[in-house]
């Protein structure tokens, strides 16, 4: 799946470069040449990560990423400043305003990608290309294949989605508006009992192990767990604690 990545710069040289870049790499930008632009365009739908200039026109890119930043919609979106501003001066300010990470221009292509997949590895790791595997379950979002103990699994485009956020955030629970939110959109408007039929779909798919593996929380939602009921009845038969 590629990473969609918002772009706010006004020079449309530099704009056109991170555009060709990111799309080389495999990820899917969008641009736009102002904060004002930006901000619109964040209210439609939430990208998986924002590369924001210092010196855009009327707003700065300093203040449009503490905007965010107080924002509650956007106050977990990936933040990465592009300037010309290299000082450690101005790098300390751009973190302290929300920023994850600073890239200085002139910067290499190899760079920018380079910091925009650590990002993303930190702060949004379904959005990214690297490979995910637990509880016998291995993921390959480059490949578009997923195993479970060494056999394929056949998924539709949801339910790859969905085991890919799952393995992306092992064991914790998510309510279903908040599956709506990561794994549709956020401004996606569909039956939340949506999700329980593609859970359903997915459950099937993965076979005996479905339901060890999404494990239904009453009154919350659903999580994905490696800890297998097998594993405490092993270990229990081994002379495990009472």
């Amino acid at each position: 799946m590629a990473a969609r990545i918002l772009v706010v710069e006004d020079e449309p040289a530099v704009q056109e470069l991170m555009r060709y870049t990111l799309e080389q790499a495999g990820m899917d930008p969008t641009t736009v040449a102002s904060a004002e632009d930006a901000l619109a365009l964040l209210r439609e739908e939430l990208p998986d990560a924002v590369l924001i200039d210092w010196m855009l026109p009327h707003k700065s890119g300093l203040a449009l990423a503490r905007e965010l930043r107080e924002t509650a919609r956007t106050a977990d979106l990936p933040l990465i400043l592009v300037t010309a501003r290299g000082e450690e001066a101005d790098r300390v300010k751009g973190l302290d305003q929300g920023a994850d990470d600073y890239v200085v221009k002139p910067f290499s292509p190899r760079e920018l990608v380079a910091r925009i997949q650590a990002v993303l590895r930190r702060r949004a790791p379904h959005a990214s290309d690297a490979a995910l595997s637990a509880g016998g379950l291995v993921l390959n979002p480059v490949s578009h294949e997923v195993t479970l103990n060494g056999q394929p699994v056949a998924l539709g485009p949801t339910e790859f989605r969905l085991m890919h956020f799952f393995l992306s955030h092992p064991e914790r629970v998510y309510s279903r508006t908040q599956l709506l939110d990561q794994v549709w959109g956020d401004h996606v408007f569909i039956e939340e009992r949506t999700v329980d039929v593609h859970i359903r779909r997915l459950r099937q798919a993965l076979g005996d192990d479905g339901e060890d593996l999404i494990k239904t929380v009453r009154g919350a939602g659903y999580k994905f767990s490696a800890a297998r009921p097998q594993a405490a009845s092993a270990a229990a038969a081994q002379g495990g604690p009472d």
